[in-house]
């Protein structure tokens, strides 16, 4: 039952929401970004140092994000089973831990071989982070201010990218990959502190329930649709990072831009403005009390901007960067986005739909850098941007349309075998 204004309390103490599954998994998430984000960063600058020009710069590029995707496909899919099966803990030691080991190992690359096997087993073990990080907090936290905390998760975590294009300035490639790699296992420390959900645990001794069962998830069209819609609701974020951001030194020379623009510079500041549309997100949907007009309000803003970012012909580095500034805040409703899908299965199945569905998401880049790479051999880089740029926004809307809002929403019910069907599909 969603809760009515006088239900939503007017006033909360901060120490009420600053509780360890909170600091840790925002913490957890600052490394986890940094590390993700790490390859878009110094990727030009890691290429050339293993002898790469030209296109190959382009091409190569997309190969490795390619295979660091693929391989979050896969882990989304292992660890969030993971999580509804063993736990939301082991899911958090295990994925840093494989993470941080392939990040320490990147540093020592001598050839693009290498860099892809292991961009790939960092990808796996970045799967698991988030979501299990946001399953954990919303079971942890009452739901009238459970927003509250996955903002505070999100907004400290995003801020890793933001760290990873300072360091990448003052630092060399392989540096960074070893601070990533160190903050890391460092964090393993501070994960002992932890502990299960009591939600999770009730399930948990019950050994007849169903949980991290795909089938159940998949089993009738009324769950595939909702999981679907979780997934279409992102889409729009990681085409700005994966395209508009990652490949900001080409679009910018297509652009015709006064000057050269990095791609560290583009997501340091494309991630500054999106982990302020993370707060803001997060607190406006508390304060509307409904996540799904702030997430169509936030679309409509992404589209705007877009199309700003394609009209930019001209402009200065530095103008180009507010762009990036403002595409981020755009599109700035990630943890909102994990919120709501975490929120939308019952608890045998939430850490198999948080964790995978950003993955999901993120691993839907792939698709749209081959089809903006196809399309660019034809139109050209900036038409082509624009062209998918829209139509993942109003893949995004699709998405949003008859999804079932969420706010105050109890948690504390399972997914069975007899689902409800009522919503409109």
């Amino acid at each position: 039952m969603i809760p009515s204004a006088l239900e939503r309390p007017e006033k909360f103490s901060l120490k009420e929401v600053l509780i360890a599954p909170v600091i840790v998994g925002a913490l957890g998430y600052f490394v986890d970004i940094y590390d993700l984000i790490l390859f878009s960063i110094v990727r030009v600058p890691s290429l050339k140092a293993l002898g790469l020009e030209g296109q190959a710069l382009l091409d190569t590029g997309v190969t490795l994000i390619n295979l660091q995707m693929f391989g979050m496909l896969l882990g989304g899919i292992a660890w969030g089973m993971l999580g509804d099966r063993k736990g939301r803990i082991s899911v958090l030691f295990g994925s840093i831990a494989l993470y941080s080991v392939a990040n320490l190992l990147n540093a020592f690359v001598t050839n693009t071989t290498q860099y892809g096997i292991l961009r790939f087993i960092a990808g796996v073990g970045l799967a698991g982070e988030l979501g299990a990080a946001i399953t954990l907090v919303s079971e942890s936290l009452p739901r009238q201010i459970r927003g509250y905390g996955t903002t505070i998760v999100a907004t400290v975590g995003i801020l890793g990218a933001v760290f990873g294009g300072f360091i990448s300035e003052y630092f060399t490639w392989r540096t960074s990959y070893i601070i990533g790699g160190l903050l890391g296992i460092a964090l393993l420390i501070l994960r002992i502190q932890l502990r299960e959900s009591g939600i999770f645990k009730a399930v948990k001794q019950n050994e007849t329930v169903r949980r991290g069962d795909l089938s159940l998830l998949l089993s009738n069209s009324y769950r595939r649709m909702k999981y679907l819609r979780c997934i279409l609701i992102g889409v729009p974020l990681w085409f700005v990072v994966g395209v508009l951001m990652t490949f900001a030194p080409e679009l910018g020379v297509a652009l015709g831009l006064t000057g050269p623009v990095t791609g560290a510079m583009a997501i340091l500041f494309g991630y500054g403005g999106i982990a302020a549309g993370d707060l803001a997100s997060g607190l406006l949907s508390q304060r509307l009390q409904n996540r799904r007009w702030t997430v169509g309000a936030f679309l409509v803003a992404t589209l705007a901007f877009i199309f700003v970012y394609g009209m930019a012909k001209g402009a200065s580095p530095e103008m180009f960067y507010l762009i990036c500034f403002s595409l981020g805040l755009s599109v700035g409703y990630w943890a909102l986005f994990v919120t709501i899908a975490a929120e939308q299965f019952g608890t045998n199945l939430r850490a198999t739909v948080a964790i995978s569905v950003p993955n999901f998401v993120r691993g839907s880049v792939v698709l749209f850098t081959l089809i903006f790479r196809s399309l660019s051999k034809e139109y050209g880089l900036v038409p082509s941007a624009m062209v998918v740029g829209t139509i993942s926004v109003l893949i995004a809307f699709f998405g949003l349309y008859g999804m079932e809002e969420t706010f105050g929403k109890e948690l504390g019910y399972l997914e069975t075998d007899d689902p409800p069907t009522g919503m409109s599909l």
